[in-house]
């Protein structure tokens, strides 16, 4: 082989490596930043790109497609020292490769432990129930706190998210149990109340059978004084109609006991010489 044919190849070679070098096609969601003899230069467009072999050279391929970060789990305690565990998700997009890769040194990193500190600040701030319960209130001071942040490495925070704000089992443990306590005590003073309830009510019913009873008793004392009145008026002075009805009452009573199966018993008037003297008059 000629030294002209070797040098033809030569030139061959170092032709094809410098337009490979200096000829750069970007793919559709990407950005390429370009470094002149290691200086920032300029950051390269999806296509067809020319750069000046040997002094320039791409640098960082940076991604402007949103970027899905996870926020690991946290343990935070809120301002009643209650303990929660929280995690979230933050979507990002890069506006400016170049502020990315030279402003900070991992902005993915920088942006996960910006949202927990952030996180932990404003979930410190609120009450068990209240951090539990505003999950929206939360998400929306998390964008506003991290977003001029964030914009000054050229990422725009599209939106956070919180994806699981729930107490620690310790704290769940001592929430059920408050609960059952609750529940308990509500059940008993219900009980409490029932009970007070039919107690006022039973009373209120024997107050009123007591006032109808002593009603029904002055009635049936009035009746009788009436009549005894009206007894009384009818005989004057004569007590024969008395002794009538008493002794026809006497009879009856008599009667009744006589008539009983399991009676035994053999009554005779108290003084009974008077009554047969009395009966003998009467014959008389």
């Amino acid at each position: 082989m000629s030294a002209g044919l070797v040098v033809a190849v030569i030139f061959l070679i170092v032709v094809g490596v410098t337009i490979s070098l200096g000829v750069r096609i970007v793919p559709q969601g990407f950005k390429y930043v370009v470094q002149r003899l290691g200086k920032y230069h300029t950051t390269l467009g999806p296509g067809l790109n020319l750069i000046i072999p040997y002094m320039d050279a791409v640098a960082y391929k940076v991604t402007t497609k949103d970027i899905v970060l996870n926020i690991p789990s946290q343990e935070v305690i809120t301002k009643d020292n209650a303990v929660i565990i929280t995690n979230a998700v933050a979507y990002i997009n890069i506006l400016f490769p170049d502020k990315s890769v030279y402003g900070v040194e991992n902005y993915e990193i920088a942006i996960m432990t910006l949202v927990q500190t952030s996180l932990r600040s404003i979930v410190g701030e609120m009450d068990l129930d209240e951090a539990l319960s505003n999950r929206n209130v939360i998400r929306a001071k998390l964008k506003e706190a991290i977003s001029d942040d964030i914009s000054d490495w050229g990422i725009a925070l599209k939106t956070v998210e919180i994806q699981d704000i729930n107490p620690s089992k310790t704290m769940q443990t001592a929430m059920e149990e408050q609960a059952a306590a609750e529940r308990k005590r509500r059940a008993t003073v219900t009980t409490a109340e029932g009970d007070k309830t039919a107690a006022i009510l039973q009373a209120e019913g024997r107050f009123e059978a007591s006032k109808r009873d002593a009603s029904a008793k002055i009635v049936l004392a009035e009746a009788s004084q009436k009549a005894i009145e009206k007894v009384t008026n009818a005989i004057g002075e004569n007590d024969l109609p008395v002794v009538y009805l008493l002794g026809e009452r006497y009879v009856e009573a008599l009667k009744g006991i006589s008539s009983s199966p399991n009676s035994k018993i053999v009554l005779l008037p108290g003084d009974l010489p008077a009554a047969i003297r009395g009966l003998l008059g009467t014959l008389k």
